[in-house]
């Protein structure tokens, strides 16, 4: 199975996201996270992203005669690298695409339907899309340069104060409706 075949099964990548920026969860929080898919499908997801490696066990204690396992991601064997998305098909890019924007939306609609929520405002919740005239030179620079920046926030992890919040990022070249290329306008 490649990496983005493990990665993109919607269930997998639920299990991955919840665990993002170094957390860890038992396998009774990912239920409560993930409490909409039955229980023997979250455990088999569970055990293939552990022995694809991009889960490992942190802690295991006995609770009630059975053994309760702390689960962490792998970071660095949680992605596809820029390797294999080059060898993957059109087809698969778009049902990664579908999967990346699917589990955005369920994000939002789960971030809107709880009744605790504040305002939108309040929680710093925002989406927007803007347009750059880039070179890919320019491009490449702007992705590094948030990659570096993003990076040092990640470090910061959970603490006081802090909550989780989830940025998520689409980079891709826009059609060009005006039939010239840019610099030649």
């Amino acid at each position: 199975m490649t990496t983005a075949e493990l990665l993109l099964h919607p269930v997998r990548l639920r299990i991955v996201q919840a665990l993002l920026g170094d957390r860890t969860a038992t396998t009774a929080q990912l239920r409560a996270l993930v409490d909409d898919v039955p229980a023997a499908t979250l455990y088999r997801q569970i055990a293939t992203l552990t022995g694809a490696g991009v889960l490992e066990v942190v802690a295991q204690r006995r609770v009630r005669g059975a053994v309760e396992r702390t689960y962490r991601l792998v970071a660095e064997r949680a992605h596809i690298d820029g390797q294999e998305a080059a060898t993957m098909s059109t087809e698969d890019h778009r049902r990664a695409f579908l999967a990346f924007t699917a589990q955005l939306l369920a994000d939002f609609d789960a971030y809107l339907d709880d009744p605790a929520r504040r305002d939108l405002a309040e929680d710093v919740v925002g989406y927007r899309q803007a347009a750059l005239d880039l070179s890919d030179e320019e491009a490449l620079a702007l992705v590094t340069e948030m990659r570096q920046l993003l990076t040092r926030y990640l470090e910061l992890g959970p603490g006081p104060g802090r909550r989780r919040r989830l940025l998520s990022t689409v980079v891709v070249p826009a059609r060009d409706v005006s039939g010239q290329e840019s610099g030649e306008r």
